[in-house]
């Protein structure tokens, strides 16, 4: 079956991708004014929104390439866009390693 291209995918797709990705990033900001990690501000909040949106995206394009199942696709949206850059910054990880690329930061 031929992989998707980010044009043909249909709207309502990338709805309820970035939903379940913000309120994953919601729900990670909630924790951390909870936890008093940090306090409650509309830029935190809209950072990890933006975050989350994003990684949410990458997930979902990852998720379609290897054929997952859509359920657990959005299960692996949510948790990544409630990660927000801890899951962006394990993808660095795996493609780093995976492709063998050096980094400015190991020396």
């Amino acid at each position: 079956m031929p992989h998707n291209s980010p044009e043909n995918v249909p709207f309502v797709t990338y709805l309820w991708v970035l939903a379940l990705s913000l309120w994953g990033g919601i729900a990670s900001n909630i924790r951390k004014v909870r936890n008093g990690t940090v306090r409650f501000s509309i830029s935190e909040l809209v950072g990890d929104v933006v975050i989350s949106g994003f990684i949410g995206l990458l997930t979902y394009f990852i998720c379609e390439y290897y054929e997952v199942a859509t359920m657990l696709t959005a299960v692996f949206v949510g948790i990544s866009g409630h990660m927000g850059t801890k899951a962006i910054f394990a993808m660095e990880t795996f493609i780093t390693k995976r492709l063998r690329l050096e980094t400015e930061e190991r020396e």
